[in-house]
């Protein structure tokens, strides 16, 4: 620190980065004195001439005010009082245009002056140094004193704040071209600026100030170093020549070489500045007691012809000013207020003059030449040399050009002092300061909506919470816990517990405690004597009638659940019996084909045959035959178990039984004539057949004869198994129908059976046997067979298409049917079972004995070997295997006719 104020004192100045010289133009201006202006006809008083909020509106129209007379009061924070220029009379009070590049109204006081410019009481101070540091801020607040040289921030702010500070700066500096008000100031009342440094001095304490002048004004330099010799903490310091000295965080920089932080003030780093237009105001306030209204301004350009520095009154308008400087305007006239780098056109000049009005320039085409049309970018990068600030212009340009304000918070836009050095040097003209004006001004904008949703965010979220928070206590008002009991409480309460206790134990108290209540109701019943008991005999006796039959409905609930136990099976569990037993119906018939199959397929090949391969085929053939027989045994048999229960039959499960009944009688009668044609339509060689091949189809005849047997069962018990449909069927009509079903039955089986004896029992012998007696064996054999076929299938047809009629079913009569049917179908299936039991087991043929293979070949054998030529031997080796065949034959048909 000491380093410092040494390098100071001994006039040591810093550089910032960037910087311009633009041609100065102040010669025009500061060479003559300060004038004063006539009255003019009317003053318009913005109310709003600082940063901060409006005050408070404390005249109306048509009110006479004097010189120096508040027009409004403070009323917020950073908000600043108005006085009235002169006295006169307040003709309105209406919005009227702003001294802003957007001339947007603000509302304004119109006075309209008398001539008199009477003053109002003045509280003037000889000895500023007795006030108190409150008095002094308060004079200064009342005073209505802003910065005059920025953006009019509030003076009394600046004074007042809390933290230390170690450099009191004051910018002299006055860089900007054309400008001369602070330099012509100083000359003048330089004793008045120093003046109002030591009340600043009074109210910082700071450690030094320092008085920054620019070497391009030497009169001003003198005569405050003249004014300022009897205080040594003040330093007139002398800085070179370049835009923008003057700007508060380049001049810090030139001063004291510290920087001022990116989002810092310079109060941060212990620096204050102030403005010497600023501080001669002051030193008004405090030693005058005259409040701020009126300024310095410098009226100058090439249309004006006495150009110059005046006294301005506040609301002063500007056309005012240029008439009396002698302006002459030229086509298109341009009236910038403000300095030509960082002033705006006018777009009017009936605009009042404010508090930080410090030049009004009138120039011509040749002095202020119009901007061209803007061009592109050529990435020169003289905008960001020239920038104090050490900021990228032509990055933020495109930012803002494409609206991305968080690119351009991120770049520091806000850093930018608007010094218009980044235009002036741009080769194409591009209006950058334009942009960033605008971008601010946007970003303020979203600033203050998000500030303003998360205020209405909070209060909203405060609602709701002290809404649910009363609602919460309406709830548990009723909850509250009573009060803790004291110690003495509750030994009283277990005392009477006890008591109560031991009188429970002794009858005559309990009767004693009695009587006591019964007293008590006695006396309350007597309290309220004037009041009936009501009778309720009436209600006890409906409430018991209820009861009584809630009981009774509950009994006979129970008795209907219990007898619903012994039901009839209802419809559903009828429907899955009989799909179960139609699924091994069909598993049974489709392993019954498979083995009738696999013995119909025996190769058939005129080479000899091997015994024992013969004999093995034959083994399986028979084997597969048994268990397919066996499958559709376990398939009869659940249908016929199906459970029967003693009630009605029901008509569903009747329907369906018949359906399955029909189902079996086609497939036995088509099993039975594929059995007929099979021996009628063998096929007759012309070769001689030998042992071997005689094996073979006796083999196929046996299966083929089961097949046709076990066909002709199926027939029977399907027909003596037909269930009753569910359509009302008369008891005589049902009966002549099962009579009649009954015979054709039969007379199907004895046509059968007739037409295997007349297979079985045609001489075979060689001597006797001829080929035409064979072949008219053959063809009655055949004829039978087709009629045997004919009459099964009308008695399938019969049974299947018998009328129904409307009368009623007895249901005892339909139960006992049912259970002969049962009966039938069980007899049928054991009879089956013993037969296949009884059947001789094929002998086994060896290579041996092949004679033995043959004594089980079957009529259809000798059919087929009929018409062929034979030798002796082969004659003989025929005529025996066909008696063989012969006697087993009618041996097999004796007992399965017993059996039956």
């Amino acid at each position: 620190m000491d380093k410092l104020l040494e390098q100071i004192k001994k006039g040591t100045v810093w550089a910032f980065p960037g910087g311009i010289h633009p041609p100065q133009q102040k010669s025009l201006s500061n060479s003559a004195s300060i004038t004063r202006l006539p009255l003019p006809d009317k003053l318009i008083v913005a109310l709003k001439q600082h940063i901060g909020a409006n005050g408070k509106l404390l005249v109306e129209k048509g009110q006479h005010v004097l010189k120096g007379q508040p027009l409004t009061a403070p009323a917020a924070n950073w908000s600043v009082p108005v006085h009235a220029p002169s006295s006169g009379v307040v003709t309105d009070i209406a919005p009227m245009p702003s001294a802003h590049p957007s001339a947007l109204p603000e509302l304004s006081v119109i006075i309209e002056p008398d001539g008199k410019d009477e003053w109002v009481a003045l509280n003037k101070n000889k000895n500023p140094a007795e006030l108190s540091h409150d008095e002094l801020i308060n004079i200064i607040h009342q005073a209505g004193i802003s910065g005059m040289g920025g953006a009019g921030f509030p003076t009394y702010v600046k004074a007042d704040t809390k933290q230390p500070i170690e450099f009191l700066i004051v910018n002299a500096v006055e860089c900007e071209p054309y400008i001369t008000a602070d330099d012509v100031l100083m000359r003048e009342h330089a004793k008045e600026v120093i003046q109002g440094i030591e009340i600043m001095q009074q109210l910082l304490n700071p450690t030094l100030c320092i008085v920054g002048i620019e070497d391009n004004k030497p009169e001003a330099i003198a005569a405050m170093k003249q004014a300022a010799e009897h205080n040594s903490k003040i330093i007139i310091q002398t800085v070179p020549t370049i835009y923008p000295s003057g700007g508060e965080k380049q001049l810090i920089k030139l001063l004291t070489n510290r920087e001022v932080p990116s989002i810092g003030i310079p109060a941060d780093i212990g620096i204050l500045v102030h403005n010497t237009g600023t501080l001669f105001a002051v030193q008004q306030a405090v030693y005058e007691g005259k409040p701020l209204i009126e300024r310095i301004v410098t009226v100058t350009g090439n249309t004006i012809h006495k150009p110059g520095n005046v006294w301005a009154l506040l609301g002063t308008e500007i056309k005012h000013l240029l008439d009396c400087q002698g302006f002459s305007p030229v086509p298109q006239q341009s009236v910038v207020m403000g300095g030509p780098m960082m002033g705006f056109t006018l777009p009017t000049v009936r605009i009042g003059i404010v508090k930080t009005t410090n030049c009004i320039l009138a120039p011509d085409h040749k002095e202020l030449a119009e901007p061209g049309p803007e061009k592109a970018c050529i990435r020169c990068s003289a905008c960001a040399d020239a920038c104090p600030a050490s900021l990228l212009p032509q990055q933020l340009q495109w930012f803002a050009k494409s609206k991305e304000y968080d690119k351009l918070q991120e770049h520091n836009l806000f850093d930018c002092i608007e010094c218009g050095a980044c235009a002036y040097v741009c080769p194409s003209e591009i209006p950058l300061v334009q942009y960033y004006r605008i971008a601010k001004v946007e970003i303020k904008e979203q600033q203050a909506d998000k500030i303003k949703a998360d205020r209405a965010k909070e209060r909203f979220d405060a609602r709701k919470e002290r809404l649910d928070r009363e609602q919460e206590e309406r709830q548990n008002r009723h909850k509250r816990k009573p009060a803790a009991k004291s110690a003495d409480e509750k030994q009283k309460v277990a005392d009477a517990l006890a008591r109560v206790k031991n009188k429970s134990d002794n009858g005559d108290e309990k009767s004693a405690v009695a009587a006591a209540i019964a007293r008590a109701k006695a006396k309350k019943l007597g309290d309220q004597s004037a009041e009936l008991e009501p009778d309720n005999s009436e209600v006890a006796k409906e409430r018991a009638l209820r009861k009584e039959q809630a009981r009774k409905y509950k009994e006979q609930k129970s008795q209907t659940d219990e007898s619903a136990d012994t039901a009839p099976v209802d419809d559903k569990k009828s429907a899955v019996a009989a799909a179960i037993a139609r699924a091994k119906a069909k598993k049974a018939a489709q392993a019954l084909d498979n083995a009738e199959q696999a013995a119909s397929e025996e190769p058939q090949n005129v080479a000899p045959v091997d015994d024992k391969k013969s004999a093995v085929a034959a083994a399986i053939a028979r084997a597969k035959a048994k268990k397919a027989a066996k499958a559709l045994d376990g398939a009869e048999q659940t249908v016929s178990e199906e459970p029967q229960t003693d009630a009605p039959v029901d008509d569903k499960k009747a329907a369906v039984a018949a359906a399955i009944a029909r189902a079996k009688a086609k497939k036995a009668a088509k099993a039975l004539d594929g059995a007929e044609q099979t021996v009628s339509e063998e096929p007759q060689s012309d070769t001689p057949a030998d042992d071997k091949k005689a094996a073979v189809a006796a083999a196929i005849a046996r299966a083929k004869a089961k097949k046709a047997a076990k066909a002709l069962e199926d027939a029977e018990q399907s027909v003596s198994e037909e269930p009753q449909t569910d359509a009302p069927v008369d008891d005589k009509k049902a009966a002549v129908a099962a009579a009649i079903a009954r015979a054709k039955a039969k007379k199907a089986a004895k046509a059968l059976e007739e037409t295997e004896q007349t297979v079985s029992g045609e001489p075979q012998s060689a001597a006797s046997v001829d080929d035409k007696k064979a072949a008219v064996a053959a063809a009655i054999a055949r004829a039978k067979a087709k009629k045997a076929a004919k009459a099964l299938e009308e008695a399938e047809q019969t049974t299947s298409e018998e009328p129904q009629t409307d009368a009623p079913v007895d249901d005892k009569k339909a139960a006992v049917a049912a259970a002969i049917a049962r009966a039938k179908a069980k007899k049928a299936a054991k009879a089956l079972e013993d037969t296949e039991q009884t059947q001789p087991q094929e002998p086994q043929v060896d290579s041996a004995a092949p004679k033995s293979a043959e004594s089980n070949t079957d009529d259809s054998s000798v059919l087929i070997n009929a018409d062929k030529p034979k030798s002796a031997d082969d004659k003989k080796k025929a005529a025996v295997a066909a008696a063989i065949a012969r006697a087993k034959a009618k041996k097999l048909q004796k007992e399965g006719n017993n059996q039956s």
